[in-house]
């Protein structure tokens, strides 16, 4: 650009929204580092890193000699349909602002950018249903003041800039003494320093003539784990929960908001000509795309766990980070004491695509069961799903292992393995379970002890798989319906068995195929018949014994079952859960199994000892 600039025009936008958006990927992990508002979850680096990048690729089309209105609209329209989070969808509606305030202008000199600028914290500040201090939003109210005052003692755009930038950044040290969660754990705000990111990137550009930087050392000012979780108590929701609906009908953002304000906070909801974004966390996800899809044809739609993202912030001091899929039926409360973070399967009700968990809850799924409707089928997690756990994990340990389904049951394993080839920071161990439900959970549970313990990434791999292969289950269905959909029973099985009242004990091979166990005649002989078949496999003797009982909508049943187990058997502990929605598609309602692991060997029951094979 030179050192002395009249005017802006399409060419000079362009280049300085590219500057600015290779400036906020450089600086991705400092923004993840300090991010403790609205919730600590870790992941504003990468939502706003997220929504830039849609920018940049948006204006890598345009070419290089754009006209400006055409920039400002690429721009803003570029940020709504990538926007991720409540910073990357904060910066959209600035950017509509900016785009309405150029308007069809070719070039525009200081005091029409100011102007712009101004207009871009009014758009922000108009869209917000609770205005917070010591966000965005204070940066952006501060950018504008700097950019007038700026543009009255200048009429050359460079030092204009320099004072919007001070400014900004100014109001952004000043975020800790507005938001009391800040200064408790002592840093800034990661979404106004992701705009004052942006700032810096266009001065950088006019300055030393660079598109980008290398990525900064880690700030100073990044907060401690427990700094974290001294701050958790500001996270009131679940999920959060974003959605982009396209429509000839759609309502306006304030209409939007009114509909969706009662399931929860952090709400935006930014309307263009025929698309609809909407930020918002909540603790039912699926309610919220259910209205959305009231409004249009919903193109996007995602539902982060929140607390999944916590749980890897407040363990950053382990070594060792455990992932698992979200048919491992873990309950949730052991999920939170070990950090254990979740890749939800799909299941799917016709074309509706739920993520299990996430979306779909066990007493949704059998509630839409029960309604009829189309029969659901599962799909595996996507590698991107993968990725995403990797990188979330790897940030903050040296090592991951992830504990998975079956592969001879599911596609899943696959996926986690063509993340973990194109996963290039490397440290991912995979174990592949061998099985389904508590046979994946006891697994992941066992390496999170192990972890908890200081073993590294590749000795717990190991010896899981170790544990893995004195480890196994007995299943059992009230209806053979599901299995015959799913191809494990032929019809005649099916027929037979229903009609002498048979029902199978299934189990699962050392290739984590489905085998039959054996069978009895009538409900009331089952668990008389599992404990025999349990007390064949079981050695005499044993030091870390532990059972667990999964159920399909049967909880009074199966906590008959766990009783009996925990008076039989005197385990270490006996887990209770309802199987998740992936897993009832394939065994159906009334289903349950006894899932057991024998964890004697290696460790000699002692967790204080590395134990490294």
């Amino acid at each position: 650009m030179g050192t002395a600039i009249g005017y802006l025009d399409g060419r000079r936008l362009r280049r300085s929204l590219l500057a600015a958006a290779a400036w906020v990927v450089a600086g991705r992990d400092e923004l993840n580092r300090i991010n403790v508002f609205p919730v600590p979850d870790g992941d504003t680096g990468t939502n706003f890193t997220h929504t830039v990048r849609s920018i940049a690729d948006a204006l890598h089309r345009l070419g290089d000699t754009p006209r400006l209105p055409d920039v400002t609209r690429t721009a803003a329209e570029a940020s709504v349909k990538g926007a991720r989070g409540n910073s990357g969808m904060m910066l959209s509606h600035f950017l509509l602002g900016f785009s309405e305030g150029i308007g069809q202008r070719m070039q525009v000199r200081t005091q029409e950018l100011a102007a712009a600028i101004r207009r871009g914290f009014e758009r922000l500040q108009e869209a917000l249903e609770k205005p917070v201090e010591g966000t965005i939003l204070s940066v952006a109210r501060e950018a504008a003041r700097g950019a007038e005052r700026g543009a009255s003692e200048h009429s050359d755009i460079v030092p204009m800039l320099r004072t919007t930038l001070a400014h900004a950044d100014e109001a952004l040290q000043r975020t800790p003494e507005q938001l009391p969660v800040l200064k408790e754990a002592g840093v800034v705000d990661a979404g106004g320093k992701g705009f004052v990111r942006m700032l810096e990137g266009v001065v950088r550009l006019i300055e030393k003539g660079m598109h980008a930087a290398e990525v900064p050392p880690p700030a100073a000012d990044a907060p401690a784990p427990a700094a974290l979780a001294a701050v958790a108590a500001e996270q009131d929701y679940r999920f959060c929960t974003e959605v982009l609906v396209r429509g000839d009908a759609l309502p306006g953002s304030a209409e939007a908001r009114a509909a969706l304000a009662p399931l929860g906070g952090s709400l935006l909801a930014l309307r263009t000509a025929d698309l609809l974004r909407v930020h918002i966390h909540t603790d039912d996800a699926a309610a919220v795309f259910r209205i959305a899809e009231a409004w249009g044809e919903v193109v996007t739609r995602k539902a982060d766990d929140m607390r999944e993202q916590h749980r890897l912030l407040t363990t950053a001091a382990r070594r060792v980070a455990i992932v698992c899929d979200s048919a491992c039926d873990l309950p949730e409360a052991v999920l939170d004491r070990y950090g254990i973070a979740l890749v939800p399967l799909q299941v799917l009700f016709g074309d509706e695509v739920l993520l299990d968990r996430v979306e779909l809850t066990p007493p949704e799924f059998y509630r839409r069961l029960r309604a009829g409707g189309p029969p659901p089928t599962t799909s595996q997690p996507t590698p991107a799903r993968f990725l995403a756990a990797y990188e979330h994990a790897r940030a903050d340990a040296d090592g991951v292992v992830a504990v998975l389904l079956s592969s001879a049951l599911s596609g899943t394993y696959a996926s986690a393995e063509a993340a973990r080839r194109s996963f290039a920071a490397g440290g991912i161990h995979l174990v592949d379970s061998r099985s389904a439900s508590f046979g994946t959970g006891l697994l992941a549970l066992r390496g999170a002890e192990l972890a908890e313990a200081g073993w590294d990434a590749a000795a717990i791999a190991r010896e899981l798989e170790r544990v893995r292969d004195r480890s196994g289950t007995f299943i059992t269905v009230d209806t053979l319906e599901y299995l015959l959909r799913s191809g494990r029973v032929s019809r005649m099985q099916a027929w037979l068995g229903g009609l002498l009242d048979m029902k199978p004990i299934l189990s699962l091979d050392r290739d984590g195929k489905v085998v039959a166990a054996g069978r009895v005649r009538g409900q009331a002989a089952l668990l008389d018949r599992v404990c025999r078949l349990l007390d064949a496999v079981l050695p005499p003797t044993r030091v870390r014994l532990r059972l667990a009982v999964a159920h399909a909508d049967t909880p009074e049943l199966a906590e008959r079952v766990r009783r009996a187990l925990d008076e039989r058997y005197r385990p270490l502990e006996v887990l209770l859960a309802p199987v998740t929605g992936v897993l009832a598609a394939h065994v159906g309602p009334g289903a349950w199994g006894v899932f057991y692991q024998i964890e004697d060997g290696a460790s000699g029951g002692n967790l204080s000892s590395p134990g490294r094979l």
